[in-house]
């Protein structure tokens, strides 16, 4: 262990991986793939998979190379410090934290909410009512529960929360395996008709959700100064990471598609668990698939706390947010602070039901694209600013992939706005979303003008007087 203040490096490559599949594999495939195939049809709803997977590693290749040539922790903000000054850094990094605190709230409440489908008798008395969800005092002590272990595990070491990040991915393989050979010895191409329903416009509905489920690629940034392995291959596995998951969710499609008709996987509260107990014919293998749900629930939560406290460690390293965040834990060289910051916040969530839960991590997920954004801004600057960057992880043609990756991602921004097939519900998340940037300007206006370049957090934290 280092005893300068500096992280400690442990994470071999299979940790990393396992840090950003597990992140982006969350409970969502367990739930909506019966909806996806009555907007666009079995195969319209995989091809739509391929398609927004083929869009999020456009951006994670502009990713996979600044992270090579800043692997540091807090990764959109180090780039666009360093590319677009001071101020844009913030937004970068305030709409990603905004993102990254919001799911992690919500997996608070997922996770007593999934338990309560293999304990239907689990609820207990109502609490209270908000926006027309029940608050069950079972669900509130179960999420308050998994959300102190959750911080805790992440207090304590990289290490334990890479670990508990591994076995819960290899759970989520040996779950994808059996509806894998599942889908071969249970499926039938009848139920999977019609291929496609809705023509382009349904394909595009759900092309336009796809990127909200990938988050958390984005994480193996936020934890690149705890990798023990070269600069280069972190690039690869960040890359690989997005193929994985993609991968993943055009099986879950084909799985729920082939297993079901459209009619009854459309009407499902737990469509895929439905088609695994209907391609094995067995309620046990449906069981064992939300146990699989659970799995990605908890490694979203726990790839996206260690993404988040980065995130907000590195802001207030440089002068961006209370300096109280910027502090490692002197023997767990965990970012400890701002992890309890976090923990404390998911520790509240189950009190406020599942409604309110869903507005806040749909206006999560707008903000975290407008990081993508700036993040694709960023590469394209910074390859005509400083070419001579080393760049261990090299992306060619680098103009092509970093103009379709901004274009892309504001085509996303532009969908979430009233009236676009993903548009945020008016007033909740709308008036979320203006609440969480007003707090942001707060501190946007404390942070100092200061230009983009190589030295660009030195003159910040001089301009904030953090050093001399």
């Amino acid at each position: 262990m280092s005893d300068n203040g500096s992280f400690v490096r442990v994470l071999g490559r299979k940790d990393v991986l396992a840090v950003g599949f597990g992140s982006m594999i969350g409970f969502g495939w367990v739930v909506l793939a019966g909806e996806f195939i009555a907007q666009a049809g079995t195969a319209g709803s995989a091809l739509a998979f391929a398609i927004g997977g083929a869009i999020v590693c456009l951006v994670g290749l502009t990713y996979a190379e600044l992270v090579s040539a800043m692997p540091k922790a807090g990764g959109e903000h180090n780039y666009a410090l360093r590319a677009l000054g001071a101020r844009p850094a913030f937004v970068t990094s305030w709409a990603v934290v905004i993102g990254y605190v919001s799911v992690v709230a919500f997996e608070a409440v997922a996770l007593p909410e999934t338990i309560a489908y293999l304990l239907p008798d689990m609820p207990g008395p109502t609490l209270w009512t908000i926006a027309g969800s029940p608050v069950h005092s079972s669900w509130v002590l179960i999420g308050v529960l998994g959300a102190a272990i959750m911080t805790l595990v992440n207090y304590i070491g990289i290490r334990p929360a890479s670990v508990f990040q591994s076995i819960g991915v290899m759970f989520l393989l040996a779950v994808g395996a059996t509806m894998l050979f599942g889908l071969f010895i249970g499926g039938s191409p009848v139920n999977a008709e019609p291929l496609f329903t809705g023509g382009t416009p349904g394909v595009l509905a759900v092309v336009v959700v796809t990127p909200f489920l990938f988050l958390g690629f984005d994480v193996i940034p936020q934890s690149a100064e705890e990798a023990a392995f070269s600069r280069r291959r972190i690039g690869h596995v960040l890359v690989f990471s997005v193929v994985l998951a993609t991968a993943w969710y055009v099986l879950v499609q084909l799985t729920v598609g082939f297993a079901l008709p459209s009619h009854e996987s459309a009407g499902a509260e737990l469509a895929t668990a439905d088609a695994m107990t209907a391609l094995w014919g067995t309620p046990v293998m449906g069981q064992v698939l939300v146990l699989g749900g659970i799995a990605g629930i908890l490694t979203s939560w726990n790839g996206l706390l260690i993404g988040a406290s980065r995130l907000i460690y590195a802001m207030a390293s440089s002068g961006m947010l209370p300096a109280w965040f910027g502090r490692l834990h002197p023997k767990y060289r965990t970012p400890g602070n701002a992890v309890l910051f976090i923990g404390g916040i998911s520790c509240i969530s189950p009190f406020f039901g599942d409604q309110m839960l869903t507005w806040l991590s749909n206006a999560g997920s707008t903000n975290i694209v407008l990081g993508y954004l700036l993040v694709g801004v960023s590469f394209l600057v910074l390859r005509k600013r400083e070419p001579q960057l080393e760049r261990p992880y090299r992306v060619g043609p680098a103009r092509t992939v970093g103009v379709l990756a901004v274009v892309l991602s504001g085509g996303l921004i532009v969908l979430c706005l009233p009236g676009m097939p993903a548009a945020l519900a008016w007033p909740q998340e709308w008036l979320l979303v203006g609440a969480l940037w007003i707090l942001g300007l707060v501190f946007v206006l404390r942070v100092p003008r200061v230009r983009a370049g190589p030295e660009a957090e030195h003159h910040l934290l001089q301009a904030s007087g953090r050093i001399g």
